[in-house]
């Protein structure tokens, strides 16, 4: 009987939370070191940030200090200070974009590695042995993921645009609805259902490259012929990997909402000393209390959601290219 590639993505699921076998201990370690490295970086990058607008915010609590003794209106930012505002926001993005490429391909190389062992006789895998077999194939791991995110990034984008086009009436015959107004089938078709269907156009671009990594770090090819091969492999188990990386993306989106809900104690102890520090400067210490939670809920995503991820993908590329061999003829 032959394979069946789009089978049921429950077996392929529950597969996965076999990956690594015995190696499993090294492959958590790992990604625990990962993740507390990861939380550093990004707990600093935010340091940073809020460190470069200090001054800018001390200028906003002077305005409204001066409006309000002046009993004038005022508004939480003074217009002076939203484009330095603007600016370290766009200073702080590269070093977390490149931040989130490195832990995607290490974690992805490394379950990759742990899932290629799983089956072979020999002593346990070691979090030094994962390190070795990883570093030669860092660079093209890297950029695997980065040309994956350029992809995925630019049909998201795609339907940013278009939903902005139509926000902004330069659509020819859709006119946007004004709030609590009655939607128009032309604006709801073209300003939200279209928009969505392109962003999820982006999520299935993102499953199909998603055994890329595995291609380049333990078979060697080139990162542009690792993406290639990783589409033609999903190619065969297209509903597969539709199910699978639908239940992962699922499962990262509840974990990063209950950690919302979970970062909400720590948000508000920080908001105390933000105020303490900054000798109770409320507007700081507002944006502090607004982004905290987000980065609390995205540093919590490697450990509680990426070995799940990256275990899914890494037995789906071993168990794709497991019955293509299989399907190749035997030379006697």
């Amino acid at each position: 009987m032959g394979y069946d590639g789009d089978q049921q993505a429950g077996g392929g699921m529950g597969d996965a939370f076999g990956v690594g076998g015995r190696h499993r201990r090294a492959l958590y370690g790992f990604t625990l070191r990962v993740s507390a490295v990861t939380a550093l970086l990004g707990l600093a990058i935010l340091a940073c940030g809020f460190a470069a607008a200090w001054d800018t915010f001390e200028g906003v609590r002077d305005y409204a200090d001066a409006n309000i003794a002046n009993e004038d209106s005022y508004s939480a930012y003074a217009e002076n200070a939203r484009p330095e505002l603007v600016k370290v926001g766009l200073m702080m993005l590269p070093p977390i974009l490149v931040l989130a490429l490195l832990v995607v391909s290490v974690l992805h190389a490394a379950y990759a590695v742990g899932d290629s062992r799983a089956g072979r006789d020999g002593g346990a895998l070691t979090v030094g042995d994962l390190w070795r077999h990883i570093r030669p194939r860092l660079r093209a791991a890297v950029a695997v993921n980065a040309l994956t995110g350029l992809a995925v990034g630019a049909v998201g984008m795609a339907g940013l645009v278009l939903w902005a086009l139509v926000e902004g009436g330069e659509v020819p015959g859709v006119e946007p609805t004004p709030l609590h107004g009655t939607a128009s089938p032309q604006y709801t078709l073209v300003g939200w259902v279209l928009p969505i269907a392109v962003g999820c156009l982006g999520l299935l671009l993102y499953f199909r490259l998603a055994a890329a990594t595995a291609e380049t770090v333990l078979e060697r090819r080139s990162p542009f012929a690792a993406l290639s091969r990783s589409w033609v492999l999903t190619r065969r188990a297209r509903l597969r990997t539709l199910g699978l990386g639908t239940l992962v993306t699922a499962a990262a989106v509840l974990v990063f909402r209950l950690a919302l809900y979970a970062a909400a104690p720590l948000v508000h102890f920080a908001g105390l000393g933000m105020l303490w520090l900054s000798d109770d400067n409320v507007w700081i210490t507002g944006v502090l209390v607004m982004v905290l939670p987000s980065v609390v809920a995205l540093l919590l995503l490697p450990p509680a959601v990426m070995p799940l991820v990256c275990a899914v993908f890494a037995r789906l590329h071993g168990d794709l290219r497991g019955r293509e061999e299989a399907r190749r003829p035997q030379v006697v």
